[in-house]
Protein backbone atom coordinates (compact mmCIF):
# COMPACT_ATOMS: atom_id res chain seq x y z
CA UNK A 1 0.00 0.00 0.00
CA UNK A 2 1.17 3.31 -0.68
CA UNK A 3 0.28 5.85 2.55
CA UNK A 4 0.77 9.29 2.06
CA UNK A 5 1.56 10.87 5.44
CA UNK A 6 0.71 14.42 5.27
CA UNK A 7 2.30 16.62 8.12
CA UNK A 8 2.27 19.83 6.87
CA UNK A 9 4.16 21.42 10.67
CA UNK A 10 6.20 18.31 11.89
CA UNK A 11 9.23 19.11 13.02
CA UNK A 12 10.52 15.29 12.83
CA UNK A 13 14.70 14.63 12.57
CA UNK A 14 15.85 12.69 9.81
CA UNK A 15 18.19 10.93 12.34
CA UNK A 16 15.24 9.46 13.96
CA UNK A 17 14.51 10.98 17.26
CA UNK A 18 11.96 13.99 18.20
CA UNK A 19 10.81 15.70 21.02
CA UNK A 20 7.17 16.53 20.55
CA UNK A 21 4.60 14.00 20.97
CA UNK A 22 3.27 14.08 17.85
CA UNK A 23 6.81 14.04 16.51
CA UNK A 24 7.04 10.81 18.04
CA UNK A 25 4.01 9.54 16.72
CA UNK A 26 4.62 10.29 13.09
CA UNK A 27 8.34 8.97 13.34
CA UNK A 28 6.71 5.77 14.94
CA UNK A 29 4.10 5.12 13.23
CA UNK A 30 5.81 5.69 9.69
CA UNK A 31 8.47 3.46 10.65
CA UNK A 32 6.12 0.79 11.62
CA UNK A 33 3.51 0.99 8.96
CA UNK A 34 6.85 0.86 6.44
CA UNK A 35 8.35 -2.37 8.71
CA UNK A 36 5.06 -4.29 7.75
CA UNK A 37 6.08 -3.73 3.85
CA UNK A 38 4.17 -0.58 3.41
CA UNK A 39 5.63 2.45 0.86
CA UNK A 40 5.58 5.35 3.34
CA UNK A 41 6.02 9.34 2.29
CA UNK A 42 5.48 11.97 4.42
CA UNK A 43 4.83 15.24 3.34
CA UNK A 44 5.99 18.17 5.35
CA UNK A 45 6.81 22.13 5.12
CA UNK A 46 10.02 23.21 3.88
CA UNK A 47 11.93 24.44 7.22
CA UNK A 48 15.07 26.05 7.48
CA UNK A 49 17.76 26.77 4.75
CA UNK A 50 19.60 23.44 5.04
CA UNK A 51 16.92 21.29 3.94
CA UNK A 52 16.32 19.24 0.33
CA UNK A 53 13.35 18.19 -1.45
CA UNK A 54 13.06 15.00 0.27
CA UNK A 55 15.22 12.87 2.91
CA UNK A 56 14.81 9.54 4.22
CA UNK A 57 13.20 9.96 7.67
CA UNK A 58 13.76 6.33 8.79
CA UNK A 59 14.32 2.75 6.80
CA UNK A 60 11.30 2.33 4.06
CA UNK A 61 9.82 6.00 5.43
CA UNK A 62 10.45 8.99 2.78
CA UNK A 63 9.87 12.59 3.41
CA UNK A 64 9.36 14.96 1.14
CA UNK A 65 9.34 19.12 1.87
CA UNK A 66 7.24 20.78 -0.06
CA UNK A 67 6.04 24.47 0.02
CA UNK A 68 7.76 28.04 0.00
CA UNK A 69 10.57 27.45 2.85
CA UNK A 70 9.58 28.89 6.47
CA UNK A 71 11.98 31.32 7.41
CA UNK A 72 9.69 32.26 10.46
CA UNK A 73 7.38 28.85 11.82
CA UNK A 74 3.90 30.34 12.35
CA UNK A 75 3.24 29.56 16.03
CA UNK A 76 0.29 27.00 17.03
CA UNK A 77 -2.27 29.70 18.01
CA UNK A 78 -1.69 31.81 14.47
CA UNK A 79 -4.33 30.36 12.82
CA UNK A 80 -5.04 33.44 10.14
CA UNK A 81 -1.52 32.84 9.50
CA UNK A 82 -1.58 29.04 9.32
CA UNK A 83 -4.36 29.01 6.93
CA UNK A 84 -2.79 31.52 4.68
CA UNK A 85 -0.27 28.94 4.41
CA UNK A 86 -2.57 25.77 3.52
CA UNK A 87 -3.31 27.09 0.07
CA UNK A 88 0.46 27.22 -1.28
CA UNK A 89 0.98 23.62 0.48
CA UNK A 90 -2.02 22.00 -0.69
CA UNK A 91 -1.30 22.79 -4.64
CA UNK A 92 2.27 21.03 -4.91
CA UNK A 93 0.32 18.10 -2.89
CA UNK A 94 -2.11 17.74 -5.63
CA UNK A 95 0.70 17.92 -8.34
CA UNK A 96 2.51 15.46 -6.53
CA UNK A 97 -0.78 13.07 -6.42
CA UNK A 98 -1.40 13.62 -9.85
CA UNK A 99 2.07 11.97 -11.08
CA UNK A 100 1.30 9.28 -8.57
CA UNK A 101 -1.54 8.59 -6.45
CA UNK A 102 -1.50 7.15 -3.28
CA UNK A 103 -3.50 4.07 -1.60
CA UNK A 104 -4.74 6.39 1.04
CA UNK A 105 -3.80 9.44 2.87
CA UNK A 106 -3.82 10.22 6.60
CA UNK A 107 -3.62 14.29 7.93
CA UNK A 108 -2.42 14.52 10.90
CA UNK A 109 -3.42 17.72 12.85
CA UNK A 110 -5.91 20.52 11.65
CA UNK A 111 -4.26 22.47 8.45
CA UNK A 112 -2.83 19.36 7.49
CA UNK A 113 -6.36 17.90 7.26
CA UNK A 114 -7.31 20.74 5.32
CA UNK A 115 -4.33 20.48 2.13
CA UNK A 116 -5.03 16.71 1.98
CA UNK A 117 -8.54 17.11 1.82
CA UNK A 118 -8.18 20.09 -0.58
CA UNK A 119 -5.10 17.86 -2.91
CA UNK A 120 -7.09 14.59 -2.79
CA UNK A 121 -10.42 16.11 -4.01
CA UNK A 122 -11.28 14.48 -7.47
CA UNK A 123 -8.46 11.60 -7.16
CA UNK A 124 -10.70 9.23 -5.29
CA UNK A 125 -8.36 8.96 -2.57
CA UNK A 126 -9.71 8.41 0.72
CA UNK A 127 -8.35 10.61 3.43
CA UNK A 128 -8.33 9.77 7.48
CA UNK A 129 -7.63 12.22 9.79
CA UNK A 130 -6.00 12.56 13.17
CA UNK A 131 -6.43 15.78 15.19
CA UNK A 132 -3.54 14.96 18.17
CA UNK A 133 -5.66 17.95 19.90
CA UNK A 134 -9.02 19.38 19.03
CA UNK A 135 -9.32 23.45 19.80
CA UNK A 136 -12.59 23.32 21.92
CA UNK A 137 -10.40 20.49 24.34
CA UNK A 138 -7.36 23.11 24.46
CA UNK A 139 -10.29 25.81 25.11
CA UNK A 140 -12.20 23.69 27.69
CA UNK A 141 -8.45 23.18 29.46
CA UNK A 142 -7.84 26.65 29.34
CA UNK A 143 -4.44 25.70 26.74
CA UNK A 144 -5.73 28.50 24.92
CA UNK A 145 -7.66 31.57 26.01
CA UNK A 146 -11.31 32.38 24.82
CA UNK A 147 -11.88 34.29 21.97
CA UNK A 148 -8.25 32.60 20.53
CA UNK A 149 -8.41 29.81 18.08
CA UNK A 150 -11.47 30.39 16.67
CA UNK A 151 -10.81 29.39 12.93
CA UNK A 152 -9.35 26.22 14.06
CA UNK A 153 -12.17 25.71 16.49
CA UNK A 154 -14.87 26.51 13.25
CA UNK A 155 -12.99 24.11 11.23
CA UNK A 156 -12.22 21.12 12.79
CA UNK A 157 -15.92 19.69 12.47
CA UNK A 158 -15.97 19.99 9.08
CA UNK A 159 -12.58 18.92 8.88
CA UNK A 160 -13.98 15.82 10.69
CA UNK A 161 -16.89 15.20 8.82
CA UNK A 162 -15.81 15.69 5.57
CA UNK A 163 -12.59 12.67 5.80
CA UNK A 164 -13.66 9.26 5.81
CA UNK A 165 -12.24 8.17 8.74
CA UNK A 166 -10.87 9.82 11.90
CA UNK A 167 -8.83 8.27 14.61
CA UNK A 168 -9.00 9.72 17.82
CA UNK A 169 -6.25 9.52 20.00
CA UNK A 170 -8.93 8.49 23.32
CA UNK A 171 -11.91 7.91 24.33
CA UNK A 172 -12.24 11.09 25.83
CA UNK A 173 -11.31 12.58 22.36
CA UNK A 174 -13.84 10.31 20.30
CA UNK A 175 -16.80 12.29 22.44
CA UNK A 176 -15.44 15.45 21.94
CA UNK A 177 -15.65 14.60 18.13
CA UNK A 178 -19.23 13.09 18.12
CA UNK A 179 -19.99 16.34 19.81
CA UNK A 180 -18.59 18.23 17.14
CA UNK A 181 -20.99 16.13 15.07
CA UNK A 182 -18.78 13.67 13.19
CA UNK A 183 -20.33 10.38 13.20
CA UNK A 184 -19.21 8.05 15.77
CA UNK A 185 -19.40 5.35 12.78
CA UNK A 186 -16.51 7.06 11.80
CA UNK A 187 -14.26 7.43 14.73
CA UNK A 188 -11.60 4.43 15.91
CA UNK A 189 -10.06 5.24 19.07
CA UNK A 190 -6.35 4.41 18.47
CA UNK A 191 -3.81 5.16 21.12
CA UNK A 192 -0.60 6.57 20.77
CA UNK A 193 2.11 4.01 21.36
CA UNK A 194 5.51 3.75 22.80
CA UNK A 195 8.90 2.13 21.73
CA UNK A 196 8.61 -0.98 24.25
CA UNK A 197 12.21 -1.73 23.24
CA UNK A 198 13.43 1.32 24.40
CA UNK A 199 10.99 1.66 26.83
CA UNK A 200 11.99 -1.12 28.69
CA UNK A 201 12.32 -2.02 33.06
CA UNK A 202 15.38 -3.70 31.89
CA UNK A 203 18.38 -1.25 31.32
CA UNK A 204 20.60 1.24 33.11
CA UNK A 205 18.62 3.75 36.05
CA UNK A 206 19.67 7.01 36.55
CA UNK A 207 21.90 7.64 39.70
CA UNK A 208 19.28 7.75 42.54
CA UNK A 209 19.67 8.30 46.46
CA UNK A 210 18.15 6.11 49.07
CA UNK A 211 14.97 8.11 49.07
CA UNK A 212 11.87 7.04 47.50
CA UNK A 213 12.26 8.74 44.00
CA UNK A 214 9.13 11.00 42.86
CA UNK A 215 9.50 11.64 38.64
CA UNK A 216 7.22 14.27 36.92
CA UNK A 217 7.78 15.50 33.20
CA UNK A 218 5.98 18.10 32.21
CA UNK A 219 6.08 21.77 30.96
CA UNK A 220 7.18 24.18 33.42
CA UNK A 221 4.59 26.79 32.24
CA UNK A 222 2.35 24.50 34.34
CA UNK A 223 2.60 26.50 36.94
CA UNK A 224 -0.51 26.24 39.13
CA UNK A 225 -0.63 22.14 38.86
CA UNK A 226 3.40 21.86 39.64
CA UNK A 227 2.13 23.94 42.75
CA UNK A 228 -0.20 21.06 43.86
CA UNK A 229 2.66 18.70 43.03
CA UNK A 230 5.02 20.82 45.29
CA UNK A 231 2.43 21.31 47.86
CA UNK A 232 1.67 17.53 48.00
CA UNK A 233 5.39 16.81 48.58
CA UNK A 234 5.32 18.79 51.59
CA UNK A 235 3.20 15.73 53.29
CA UNK A 236 5.15 13.02 51.60
CA UNK A 237 8.36 12.61 54.34
CA UNK A 238 12.12 12.27 52.85
CA UNK A 239 10.15 11.39 49.26
CA UNK A 240 12.09 13.59 46.24
CA UNK A 241 11.11 14.95 43.09
CA UNK A 242 13.02 15.27 39.92
CA UNK A 243 11.28 17.90 37.55
CA UNK A 244 12.17 17.14 34.25
CA UNK A 245 11.01 19.46 31.56
CA UNK A 246 11.90 22.91 30.04
CA UNK A 247 15.10 24.27 28.81
CA UNK A 248 18.34 22.26 28.95
CA UNK A 249 19.55 22.29 32.52
CA UNK A 250 22.40 24.59 31.63
CA UNK A 251 19.90 27.30 30.46
CA UNK A 252 17.45 26.82 33.48
CA UNK A 253 18.66 29.64 35.59
CA UNK A 254 17.88 31.96 32.74
CA UNK A 255 14.07 30.70 32.51
CA UNK A 256 11.38 32.65 34.19
CA UNK A 257 9.20 29.38 34.75
CA UNK A 258 11.81 27.87 36.41
CA UNK A 259 13.06 30.44 38.62
CA UNK A 260 8.90 30.58 40.08
CA UNK A 261 8.69 27.12 40.84
CA UNK A 262 11.94 27.44 42.69
CA UNK A 263 10.89 29.97 44.46
CA UNK A 264 7.95 28.14 46.02
CA UNK A 265 9.96 25.05 46.26
CA UNK A 266 12.24 27.25 49.14
CA UNK A 267 9.11 29.08 50.31
CA UNK A 268 7.28 25.17 50.96
CA UNK A 269 10.93 24.24 52.77
CA UNK A 270 11.42 21.64 49.96
CA UNK A 271 15.41 22.73 49.30
CA UNK A 272 17.26 19.33 48.84
CA UNK A 273 14.46 17.25 48.18
CA UNK A 274 13.43 19.16 44.63
CA UNK A 275 15.42 19.00 41.81
CA UNK A 276 15.06 20.67 38.51
CA UNK A 277 16.62 18.10 35.60
CA UNK A 278 15.76 20.60 32.52
CA UNK A 279 14.97 18.80 29.41
CA UNK A 280 15.69 14.82 29.46
CA UNK A 281 14.76 13.05 25.98
CA UNK A 282 16.38 10.40 24.04
CA UNK A 283 18.88 7.44 26.03
CA UNK A 284 18.58 9.85 29.28
CA UNK A 285 14.54 9.63 29.49
CA UNK A 286 14.22 5.62 29.81
CA UNK A 287 17.22 5.97 32.83
CA UNK A 288 15.02 8.22 34.44
CA UNK A 289 12.17 6.89 34.15
CA UNK A 290 13.34 3.08 35.13
CA UNK A 291 15.10 4.88 38.76
CA UNK A 292 11.23 6.34 39.79
CA UNK A 293 9.59 4.80 42.28
CA UNK A 294 6.80 6.63 40.54
CA UNK A 295 5.72 8.92 37.77
CA UNK A 296 3.34 11.66 39.00
CA UNK A 297 1.63 13.63 35.89
CA UNK A 298 -0.49 16.44 37.24
CA UNK A 299 -1.35 18.32 33.79
CA UNK A 300 -4.72 19.10 33.69
CA UNK A 301 -4.72 18.39 29.51
CA UNK A 302 -2.69 15.41 28.19
CA UNK A 303 -4.56 14.25 25.11
CA UNK A 304 -2.07 11.60 24.51
CA UNK A 305 -0.85 10.63 28.42
CA UNK A 306 3.12 9.63 25.89
CA UNK A 307 5.06 9.78 29.31
CA UNK A 308 2.95 8.28 31.57
CA UNK A 309 3.09 5.16 28.46
CA UNK A 310 6.60 5.90 28.41
CA UNK A 311 7.00 5.06 32.35
CA UNK A 312 4.46 2.29 32.35
CA UNK A 313 6.79 0.65 29.83
CA UNK A 314 10.11 0.68 31.88
CA UNK A 315 7.86 -0.91 35.05
CA UNK A 316 7.13 2.44 36.87
CA UNK A 317 3.18 2.99 38.13
CA UNK A 318 1.71 6.22 37.47
CA UNK A 319 -0.23 8.57 39.70
CA UNK A 320 -2.20 10.94 37.02
CA UNK A 321 -5.07 13.35 36.82
CA UNK A 322 -8.11 11.64 35.04
CA UNK A 323 -7.67 13.69 31.55
CA UNK A 324 -7.55 12.89 27.85
CA UNK A 325 -5.41 9.96 27.28
CA UNK A 326 -4.42 8.97 30.93
CA UNK A 327 -8.26 7.74 31.59
CA UNK A 328 -7.74 5.06 29.08
CA UNK A 329 -3.73 4.62 29.80
CA UNK A 330 -4.15 4.34 33.54
CA UNK A 331 -6.01 1.29 34.96
CA UNK A 332 -7.08 3.02 38.48
CA UNK A 333 -6.21 0.68 41.35
CA UNK A 334 -4.01 -1.98 38.98
CA UNK A 335 -1.42 0.07 36.85
CA UNK A 336 -1.72 3.55 38.78
CA UNK A 337 -3.81 5.71 40.00
CA UNK A 338 -5.89 8.49 39.22
CA UNK A 339 -6.45 12.09 41.13
CA UNK A 340 -8.42 14.85 40.50
CA UNK A 341 -6.55 18.32 39.77
CA UNK A 342 -5.93 20.72 42.64
CA UNK A 343 -5.72 17.80 45.46
CA UNK A 344 -2.79 18.39 47.03
CA UNK A 345 -3.53 16.44 50.61
CA UNK A 346 -5.43 13.32 48.67
CA UNK A 347 -2.52 13.17 45.92
CA UNK A 348 -0.18 13.57 48.92
CA UNK A 349 -2.10 10.42 50.37
CA UNK A 350 -2.39 8.07 47.40
CA UNK A 351 1.30 8.75 47.05
CA UNK A 352 2.19 7.89 50.77
CA UNK A 353 0.03 4.97 50.22
CA UNK A 354 2.05 3.33 47.32
CA UNK A 355 5.01 4.23 48.82
CA UNK A 356 4.39 2.03 52.20
CA UNK A 357 3.40 -1.04 50.38
CA UNK A 358 5.97 -2.15 48.02
CA UNK A 359 4.04 -4.92 47.13
CA UNK A 360 1.68 -2.98 45.86
CA UNK A 361 4.17 -0.78 44.63
CA UNK A 362 5.49 -3.88 42.82
CA UNK A 363 2.37 -5.54 41.67
CA UNK A 364 1.64 -2.00 39.87
CA UNK A 365 4.73 -1.80 38.34
CA UNK A 366 4.31 -5.71 36.69
CA UNK A 367 0.58 -4.72 35.39
CA UNK A 368 1.96 -1.71 34.02
CA UNK A 369 4.86 -3.17 32.46
CA UNK A 370 2.29 -5.70 30.79
CA UNK A 371 -0.91 -2.97 29.76
CA UNK A 372 2.20 -0.68 28.32
CA UNK A 373 3.92 -4.42 25.91
CA UNK A 374 -0.15 -5.39 25.35
CA UNK A 375 -1.94 -2.40 24.26
CA UNK A 376 0.61 0.41 23.20
CA UNK A 377 3.13 -1.38 21.49
CA UNK A 378 3.45 0.42 17.96
CA UNK A 379 3.29 -2.88 16.03
CA UNK A 380 -0.25 -3.15 17.69
CA UNK A 381 -0.95 0.77 17.02
CA UNK A 382 0.08 0.47 13.26
CA UNK A 383 -1.95 -2.87 12.85
CA UNK A 384 -5.22 -0.56 13.74
CA UNK A 385 -4.34 2.29 11.79
CA UNK A 386 -4.04 -0.16 8.80
CA UNK A 387 -7.41 -1.90 9.38
CA UNK A 388 -8.48 1.93 9.59
CA UNK A 389 -7.04 2.76 6.28
CA UNK A 390 -8.74 -0.89 4.43
CA UNK A 391 -11.97 -0.43 5.55
CA UNK A 392 -11.82 3.44 4.83
CA UNK A 393 -10.62 1.84 1.10
CA UNK A 394 -13.31 -0.57 0.97
CA UNK A 395 -15.97 2.25 1.67
CA UNK A 396 -14.23 4.80 -1.48
CA UNK A 397 -13.49 2.54 -4.24
CA UNK A 398 -11.64 3.66 -6.71
CA UNK A 399 -13.12 4.05 -10.56
CA UNK A 400 -12.04 1.71 -13.34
Amino acid sequence: MKIALVAQHATPDPGGSAQEPADTRLLELSQSLAGKGHRVTVYARRRGPALSERADLAPGVRIEYIGPRDERPVTAGDDAALLAQVPEFSRPLRELWHRDRPDVVHALRWTSGLAALAAARDLRVPVVQSFDSLGVAEQRHQVIRRGTGTERIRLEPMIGRSANAVVAASSDEESDLTRLGVPRRSIKVIPYGVDTSEFTPEGPTAPRTSRPRLVTVTDLEEHEALGTLLRALTKVPDAELIVAGGPPSAELREDPAYRQLARLAHFLELSGRVFFAGQVGGAALPRLLRSADLLVSVSEYEPSALTSLQAMACGTPVIACPVGGQIDAVVDGTTGILVPPGRPALLAQRIRHLLAHPILLEAFSLAATDRARSRYSWSRIARETLAVYDTARDAFPVAA
